[in-house]
């Protein structure tokens, strides 16, 4: 569980597990080396009650009916405007199906890296890709790039924050780039990281 969305802290999480079992064991010992012994949480005492306070204020129902329907109206607008999302809308973020966003930009192009950056470029939005990037990799047998089924970008909106307004701002810019987008032709990357390389790979355009 991440404390972020859901406990409306800045920091932290949880992972759960039905009984005290080998797989509980296993990741507490994986804890120690990681964030310390079970006892310290794994963050600092102010985390700790601002988290627990947090999944209280989390459960409101007035809190959760703002919440999820701010999510919904983004996902509702882009839908309105035919950019492709999956469905149904979750409760933290909406989700853009790059490739059918950008059909013309083949997977090996990032497809989701390009629709990040022109978001960006258009609104100053910050979105994330899980897609090629993400979750693709080398095939240590054959040297070739894997790629995931799915190439999407993630809207997450941050809780407490932003207006109604500021969906529709998304939407607008989504709909400026949704008439320029045959220009987007796609990047490569010049630098990647050995692990997680979607947090520190640069790119280049194509040309």
């Amino acid at each position: 569980m991440s404390s972020k969305k859901d406990a409306l802290v800045n920091i932290g999480g949880f992972l759960a597990f039905k009984d005290n079992n080998e797989w509980y064991e296993k990741a507490v010992q994986m804890q120690i080396c990681y964030e310390g012994f079970r006892t310290y949480g794994g963050l600092a005492g102010r985390d700790l009650e601002a988290l627990a306070r947090g999944l209280y204020e989390g459960t409101e129902e007035d809190y959760l009916e703002d919440r999820i329907g701010q999510v919904n109206y983004l996902g509702q607008q882009l839908r309105d405007t035919g950019i492709p999302i999956v469905t149904p809308v979750g409760g933290h973020g909406v989700f853009v199906d790059a490739m059918s966003f950008l059909p013309h930009i083949p997977q090996h192009c990032f497809p989701g890296q390009s629709l990040t950056v022109e978001l960006y470029r258009e609104g100053g939005i910050r979105s994330v890709e899980l897609g090629a990037c993400a979750f693709g990799y080398i095939d240590p047998e054959t040297g070739q790039e894997v790629f995931p089924a799915q190439e999407l970008v993630r809207l997450t909106i941050p809780r407490r924050v932003y207006s109604d307004r500021h969906m529709d701002l998304v939407v607008r810019a989504f709909e400026a780039i949704a008439a320029r987008k045959k220009k987007i032709r796609g990047l490569e990357i010049v630098y990647q990281a050995e692990i997680l390389r979607h947090f520190t790979a640069r790119f280049r355009p194509r040309d």
